[in-house]
């Protein structure tokens, strides 16, 4: 997997830096796991913007992926792996083999031809479901439940993976990619391996418009404004005149903790990943 440079014919061009996509072996998406996807603009349930700069972009559908992996006992192989525009890793497309077709992320590995299954004792194989309980310590983890029976909630990112520190009562240690260190319990559910795709994070967007096709709207700093529109507006340059930064609302922000409520589980943190 690499990213696929240009020659400078335009601006443009010469800054921009994509995937070559050579994991990736269908060009269509499965029909039957297509759903219709709204915009919303940043817009609420009454129309007001509450996340700015965001609108337009290019239409989706929204491809069903199952997360729960709770179709246990039945081995399932992979047609293909796809690309999906709703999440930055890639998809694979698991044909049953009592017929039923449905959508995994795609582990780094995991190619067309192979079989895969979830349940309560399967191999330790990429991209095999099974209980925290029954993976040895050490393995390479994503699609993480923190629920049992929930489905997985954490490392479902290009190339993602938690590892399995130890085990102790009901409990497991992981350490997450963001290198915090979590207790979930052992009966959640995870798949094996790190998830595809890693050169996620070296595309080069090249220019503003491959930016409004992913739907991301014009930001204007807040020192460019006037001050009747930002708190860091007005002055003859560009400075916050000593001004705390912040919001246009007068809202502190840049590290300015704004989290009142304490979560039940942060008891399962063992360690931040800031700390």
């Amino acid at each position: 997997m690499a990213t696929k440079k240009f020659k400078p014919t335009s601006p443009g061009i010469r800054q921009k830096e994509v995937l070559d996509f050579a994991e990736v072996t269908k060009d269509r998406p499965e029909k039957s796991l297509l759903k219709p996807l709204k915009k919303k603009a940043g817009r609420n349930f009454r129309g007001c913007i509450t996340v700015r700069h965001h609108g337009g972009g290019h239409k989706r559908t929204l491809r069903v992926v199952d997360f729960k992996r709770d179709k246990e006992g039945i081995p399932a192989k992979v047609a293909g792996i796809e690309y999906d525009p709703n999440r930055s890793a890639y998809i694979a497309l698991l044909h049953y083999h009592d017929g039923e077709k449905r959508y995994i992320l795609a582990p780094l590995g995991l190619v067309p031809g192979e079989e895969v299954v979830s349940g309560e004792r399967v191999d330790i194989k990429i991209g095999n479901a099974l209980p925290l309980k029954n993976i040895p310590p050490g393995t390479t983890v994503h699609n993480i439940e923190l629920i049992p029976g929930k489905g997985g909630q954490v490392v479902r990112s290009a190339s993602g993976g938690a590892q399995l520190m130890a085990k102790e009562g009901n409990y497991a240690q992981l350490k997450l990619p963001s290198g915090e260190m979590r207790l979930i319990h052992l009966n959640c559910k995870a798949t094996v391996g790190q998830l595809g795709n890693l050169d996620h994070g070296n595309i080069k967007i090249g220019k503003a418009g491959r930016s409004r096709w992913l739907g991301r709207r014009p930001k204007v700093r807040g020192v460019a404004m006037n001050p009747i529109d930002h708190p860091h507006g007005g002055g003859e340059a560009r400075s916050t005149a000593g001004h705390q930064l912040t919001t246009p609302w007068g809202q502190p922000t840049k590290g300015y903790k704004t989290r009142k409520k304490r979560k039940k589980s942060d008891k399962m943190i063992v360690k931040r990943r800031k700390s």
